[in-house]
């Protein structure tokens, strides 16, 4: 078994679906898509490849919000729910079982103007040559977009909230951060031990190095916090500042020149 294959999500699909698009409130629904529909400003028929799609959230989104949209998914299990959600996006959408790493699996004429691999570049073994993939499909001037963890506060393992009773105040510790390594995951907290996949802790230069060296430009970025809120408790006040401060999510964006 491929190390790409180890990532797949597809032996928890059905799980998965329900914790992406069964739940009322999520990180995906109400902090992700908002904000990367205002940082994408979709344009209509807009060529778009929704790479490690999963079961089709994002995918339908875009779709909804005009871009011509295409999704790929390593997992099978993914895709075929992804295609069974077509009835609640606009317009048929085609979805395609491949690895990110190698898109041969494309028609050889497909090429895009836009690129998102939401959620999903952690659980990819080797990126760099996703981003080489990605720049022989995009359009001159096109642009790949990443959402990620945020790799200096969100490290597998390595980071944790703390408390400091002296100073009342709330903080993120980080063990480590510089160093690449692989983490193996339980895929579904709370049952089933022995159902695992990897992620992979890369620090942010790692990232923009290779994008550089596929031809890419850095052309934006953002960091994102939560949008969670404490109400009551002696800590509230502590909590929500740290949520304001500390981002979890990583936007980068980086246009092929």
């Amino acid at each position: 078994m491929s190390a790409s294959e180890k990532t797949s999500w597809g032996n928890v699909a059905n799980w998965y679906d329900q914790l992406v698009d069964g739940q009322s409130s999520n990180y995906q629904k109400d902090l992700i898509l908002p904000n990367l529909l205002r940082c994408l400003e979709l344009k209509p028929e807009q060529r778009l490849l929704d790479l490690a799609c999963g079961q089709g959230f994002f995918t339908r989104a875009f779709s909804e919000n005009g871009a011509h949209v295409m999704g790929m998914d390593i997992s099978e299990e993914l895709i075929q729910i992804a295609k069974k959600n077509e009835s609640q996006a606009p317009k048929i959408i085609p979805y395609i079982v491949g690895s990110a790493e190698d898109l041969s699996v494309l028609p050889a004429s497909a090429r895009f103007e836009l690129i998102t691999i939401v959620l999903a570049i952690q659980n990819i073994s080797q990126p760099h040559l996703v981003f080489k993939a990605c720049s022989e499909r995009l359009m001159p001037g096109g642009r790949l977009v990443l959402v990620l963890n945020h790799p200096a506060f969100r490290i597998p393992k390595s980071s944790e909230w703390g408390w400091d009773d002296k100073k009342q105040v709330q903080y993120r510790r980080i063990e480590r951060y510089s160093s690449e390594f692989s983490q193996k995951m339980q895929m579904h907290p709370g049952s089933q031990p022995e159902v695992v996949t990897y992620t992979y802790h890369r620090p942010l230069q790692y990232f923009i190095k290779h994008l550089v060296r596929a031809g890419f430009v850095v052309s934006n970025l953002e960091e994102w916090v939560s949008h969670k809120q404490s109400d009551s408790g002696p800590r509230a006040l502590a909590e929500n500042m740290a949520r304001r401060e500390i981002p979890i999510f990583l936007y980068l964006e980086a246009k092929k020149i």
